[in-house]
C-alpha cells in the first residue's frame, strides 16, 4: 500500500509476532492452570472476566507500537511537493484594445495586471520568469530572470495597443526560452520550462492560426521543443469596448466576446493546460493552480514521523496502563 525504502527491516515483525503468540500461550497455560487447581465459583468472583479482559489491553497496545515503530525503521515513502530550484516560465499578456473591457472589473488589463503581479509574488524564488506582451506584434518586457521586481515594474506598465498576434506572442516566448537554455548549457542541464498565455480574443495578425507565424503552428513549435503553452482565456461572452470610428469619430460599442475555442486548442496542440475565468478572483485561482503546477515537483519523500509519533505514544500508554492496571510493565 506503500513504498518503503529499507523493507528488510519488516523482518522485526517475527519477533513481534513471536512475542504476540508467546504472550497468548502463556495465558492459556495460566488459565488451564487455575481451572485445575481452582474452586471455580470463587475464581469467578476474585477475578471476573471483564477484570481479565482489561489486563490485556497493555500488551495488545504493546504489539501495536511495536509494529507501527518496526513500519517506521522500514522506511515508508509519500509524495511530497518540493519548490522547484530550477525552471522557466514565460508569462505572455495579451494588451490588444479589447483589453480594456469593462466585464472584469476595473477592466479586463488591470484585472490580468493585479493576478499577474500575484502570481509573480507566489512562485517559488528559484524560477526564472520573464515577460512578454503582445497586440499587433510581440515585444519582450524582461527576460527570464529571478528578479520579481523587474517582473511587476513591466506589469504595471503594460500599454494596450491594436490587433491581437497571438502566434508572435507564443514565438517570442520559445525564442527566449531557447537563449535561456543556451546559456545555461542546453541539453540536460536545461530546466523544464513553460509558457502562460492570457489572452481575452482570437488572433487577428494573422486570421488564418495555421499559418507560419499563427498560434496553431506557434503551438506545434512548443510541443517540438518540449515547452507546454499554459492558455487562460479571460473575460466573458458579452464583453465590449468603445472605439471612435475612423472617419466620424464617433463612438462605436464594439463586442469582444472571448474565445475559449481557439485558446484551449494552443493548450492541447502544445500539451498545456487550457483554464477560463471571467472575474479577477477566478483568475488568481487559475494563477494559484498554475503556480502549484510549475513551481513543485513531486518526489518521493521520507513519511516516517507519523509512525514513529503514534508508536511511541501507543508503547508509553501500554507501560502506563501496565502499571495502573497490573502493578507491573507488560
Amino acid at each position: 500500500m506503500f513504498d518503503l525504502a529499507h523493507p528488510w527491516w519488516l523482518l522485526l515483525l517475527i519477533p513481534v509476532a513471536a512475542l504476540a503468540a508467546g504472550y497468548v500461550f502463556m495465558q492459556y497455560r495460566r488459565h488451564r492452570r487455575a481451572l485445575l487447581f481452582a474452586n471455580l465459583e470463587v475464581l469467578e468472583k476474585v477475578a471476573p472476566k471483564q477484570r481479565n479482559l482489561l489486563l490485556h489491553i497493555p500488551i495488545v497496545l504493546m504489539v501495536a507500537g511495536l509494529v507501527l515503530l518496526t513500519i517506521a525503521l522500514a522506511g515508508p515513502q509519500a509524495d511530497r511537493k518540493v519548490p522547484r530550484d530550477k525552471a522557466t516560465v514565460v508569462l505572455v499578456i495579451d494588451v490588444s484594445l479589447s483589453m480594456q473591457a469593462t466585464d472584469v472589473a476595473p477592466s479586463r488589463l488591470v484585472a490580468a495586471q493585479k493576478a499577474a503581479k500575484q502570481f509573480a509574488d507566489e512562485l517559488p524564488s528559484g524560477i526564472n520568469m520573464g515577460l512578454i506582451s503582445f497586440a499587433g506584434t510581440a515585444t519582450t518586457l524582461v527576460t527570464p530572470s529571478t528578479d520579481r521586481t523587474a517582473i511587476k515594474n513591466a506589469i504595471d506598465k503594460l500599454q494596450l495597443a491594436e490587433k491581437t498576434a497571438t502566434g508572435e506572442g507564443i514565438y517570442a516566448a520559445l525564442d527566449q526560452i531557447t537563449t535561456f537554455n543556451n546559456l545555461l548549457g542546453g541539453g540536460k542541464s536545461a530546466p523544464p520550462a513553460r509558457v502562460v498565455l492570457e489572452s481575452d480574443g482570437k488572433e487577428t495578425v494573422p486570421q488564418d492560426p495555421d499559418n507560419p507565424r499563427g498560434a496553431n503552428t506557434a503551438a506545434r513549435k512548443a510541443k517540438e521543443l518540449k515547452v507546454p503553452v499554459s492558455t487562460i482565456s479571460f473575460g466573458t461572452k458579452s464583453g465590449s469596448v468603445q472605439i471612435s470610428d475612423p472617419q466620424s469619430g464617433e463612438q462605436q460599442t464594439v463586442p469582444v466576446p472571448v474565445d475559449d475555442p481557439s485558446l484551449k486548442k494552443i493548450a492541447d496542440i502544445s500539451g498545456g493546460s487550457f483554464f477560463t475565468a471571467s472575474s479577477l478572483d477566478e483568475l488568481k485561482k487559475v494563477y494559484g493552480t498554475l503556480q502549484r503546477q510549475i513551481g513543485y515537483t513531486t518526489e518521493k519523500g521520507d513519511n516516517s514521523h507519523p509512525w514513529v509519533i503514534w508508536g511511541t505514544l501507543l508503547v508509553l500508554i501500554s507501560a502506563l496502563g501496565a502499571v495502573a492496571l497490573n502493578r507491573r510493565l507488560p
